[in-house]
């Protein structure tokens, strides 16, 4: 690889696209990496040992903060981290922290430094344990070439690097190593600049010359390995910072975020998961800054489309962006729909098409069981996660409620008062499909459609007390059979966060007694990190303010909307200043408390104790409230009334 010229002659591919970077980015936002060891930006122009030692240093301080971050946002905050760093000296096959190296003088002999794997059998490492490795050389940003590749002598010593690694995952005893033998990252760094070297290749088909094993080497790699090189970019400032939201920092740590996938398996929070969450937290800054416009549409954002015959970008009205929407898909009553799922294909005939808000509702019956109802939800596709806001709500409608209903589902909570979920999957349209792979979409507008089915069926409050057939009896009703289902998912550490009319619907089946299900889950906070939905009107006081949710959260919205439901007023809210200060007058001043009150004395006493709780960490004791409620339907209705879930 002497021959410069003929080395220049590869385009190598990059390893990770634009929109991977802007994925990635979203997903890390808010996060904090903490590199203590700061770089020195002269290493190159220095003869120093000190300095020199102290980036060897900085660069072992960045993986681990790399490391440990990345650990705690998508695996685990509580487990341990599983890898170490440490560096290799060229005269030795033992791995050492930098900071031993240099104390017995063999600085001048580190040749990389590695993340490894965690092992209780070897604490030094072995080769087969290494997850990625970092080359630290002078000159990484200064010989970059016309396309800010690195240069050939420093990608040239990384192939080589990587070859050895890949040789030593395919011996290695471990079936995990082992069967990540075929790729591997590097990251080539100096005091400044760093990038990122992706090679991938069968390594069984490397023909060995033990009298030339570089030439053997060099034949492998120009035959059989696939090389993928970035672009050099800034990773530290002049201060000797990393650049954490920069591009050259994003594309080393997405690197390291593979390389763990590697070792670890998919993490437990996924990227596209954390990654879309950026919708919802720009929408908690435009709330913050009052620019929702509750009264516009349901998401205050202009549409724009562009029309053929201007070059101009004009608004238009939503009215006909939502017309566009449901012509694509043209779902009628009588239509039906098929999807795919783990099980194999399912058809649902729907029977009735009901639109509240403005989500569209379809009322379906399984092609194989006719008679039997349940309600199916339509997503949409979407490949921009800055795609329009109605898209958003879909996703959280579907594809978020989907995640939420079959984690319940997992550990067991069942009850009438929740919704379950009956089937998800994407849609199967007719006629010939050409997607270029499994799970990838063609050009028909349904195809891949997510699509979620649950039960039961029933009508939204919103829609009882339009028509005037929310009373007294139902207020009750309502509220013990919404708490009930509350106080299941709370066992659970599972919070609503979006309790609105459009989310309880009245059930009657056929039963003695209609009873209320609490549906809507795409907005449940399942951990810390999860943010509710903002509604001026329904959303908790603490939700409002800090975007987060206390435990009796959802029980503070339940209030909101019993005094709704039951004809209490709500003032014009155009922003959440005025919705907090709603809150703390007609609290203080118990309007809500004696507007309750009118239907049952149980209501009134269940208010006053949510709002000595609704701005405070402490949990409700939904045991006793559950026991009132239920006590005053029996005196109600002069009999006894089942809870059995």
């Amino acid at each position: 690889m002497s021959d410069e010229s003929e080395f220049r002659k590869p385009t190598f591919d990059v390893p990770f696209k634009l929109g991977e970077l802007q994925n990635f980015d979203y997903a890390l936002e808010g996060v904090s990496f903490q590199q203590l060891i700061r770089m020195p930006s002269t290493v190159y122009a220095s003869t120093s040992d000190v300095v020199e030692a102290t980036a060897h240093l900085a660069v072992e301080d960045f993986l681990h903060a790399s490391v440990k971050g990345l650990w705690e946002i998508f695996w685990s905050h509580d487990e341990p981290v599983p890898f170490s760093v440490a560096c290799i000296h060229s005269t030795s096959s033992k791995f050492y922290p930098a900071e031993k190296a240099i104390a017995r003088g063999k600085l001048e002999g580190i040749c990389a430094t590695a993340i490894l794997q965690q092992s209780s059998r070897d604490y030094h490492g072995k080769w087969d344990q290494i997850v990625e490795l970092a080359l630290l050389r002078p000159d990484v940003g200064i010989l970059v070439q016309n396309d800010q590749r690195p240069s050939s002598s420093i990608l040239g010593e990384a192939l080589f690097f990587a070859l050895r690694v890949l040789l030593a995952r395919s011996l290695s005893k471990s079936s995990t190593v082992s069967h990540n033998a075929n790729c591997v990252f590097l990251l080539l760094v100096d005091s400044q600049y760093g990038g990122v070297v992706k090679v991938e290749g069968d390594v069984s088909r490397l023909d060995f010359d033990g009298s030339d094993v570089y030439e053997s080497a060099t034949k492998w790699i120009e035959k059989h390995a696939k090389v993928s090189v970035s672009t050099v970019d800034r990773i530290w400032n002049k201060l000797g910072n990393a650049n954490w939201g920069d591009i050259g920092t994003l594309q080393v740590l997405l690197a390291t975020f593979h390389c763990m996938i590697q070792f670890c398996g998919m993490p437990k929070h996924l990227l596209e998961d954390l990654a879309t969450e950026h919708s919802s937290r720009l929408q908690n800054r435009r709330s913050e800054r009052q620019l929702v416009d509750v009264h516009a549409n349901g998401t205050g954002l202009f549409h724009f489309q562009k029309r053929s015959h201007s070059p101009e970008i004009v608004e238009i009205q939503e009215e006909s962006v939502k017309l566009n929407s449901e012509e694509s898909l043209k779902l009628e009553k009588g239509s039906v729909v098929w999807m795919e799922d783990s099980g194999g294909q399912k058809g649902f005939e729907i029977v009735e098409i009901i639109r509240d808000s403005d989500v569209r509702i379809y009322i379906v019956t399984p092609v194989e069981e006719p008679g039997e109802k349940f309600m199916l939800y339509v997503g949409s596709v979407t490949s921009n996660l800055e795609s329009a806001w109605e898209d958003m709500d879909l996703w959280y409608l579907v594809q978020r409620q989907t995640k939420v209903l079959t984690l319940m589902k997992q550990r067991g909570l069942a009850s009438q008062y929740l919704s379950q979920i009956v089937a998800s999957g994407r849609m199967i349209h007719s006629g010939q499909c050409n997607k270029s792979a499994s799970g990838g979409i063609c050009s028909h507008p349904w195809c891949g459609t997510p699509i979620l089915v649950i039960s039961p069926v029933g009508e939204t409050v919103s829609n009882l007390t339009r028509n005037g057939l929310f009373g007294p009896e139902k207020a009750l009703r309502c509220c013990h059979d919404c708490l009930s289902a509350l106080a299941i998912a709370s066992s659970a550490g599972i919070k609503h966060g979006d309790i609105r009319p459009e989310n309880v619907i009245l059930v009657n089946n056929g039963r003695r007694h209609p009873f209320f299900c609490l549906i809507g889950w795409g907005h449940a906070v399942l951990e810390d990190r999860d943010r509710p939905s903002l509604n001026l009107f329904f959303s908790s006081t603490y939700a409002l303010q800090e975007g987060k949710l206390y435990p009796s959260s959802d029980a503070e919205s339940l209030i909101y909307l019993l005094y709704y439901s039951c004809g209490g007023e709500f003032p014009d809210l155009d922003s959440v200043e005025s919705a907090l200060y709603w809150r703390e007058q007609s609290l203080s001043k118990r309007v809500i408390q004696q507007k309750l009150g009118d239907i049952s004395a149980v209501l009134k006493a269940f208010a006053d104790y949510v709002d000595t709780l609704c701005r405070t960490p402490y949990t409700l004791n939904h045991d006793i409230w559950l026991r009132r409620l239920l006590r005053s339907i029996d005196e109600d209705h002069g009999k006894e009334i089942s809870t059995s879930n």
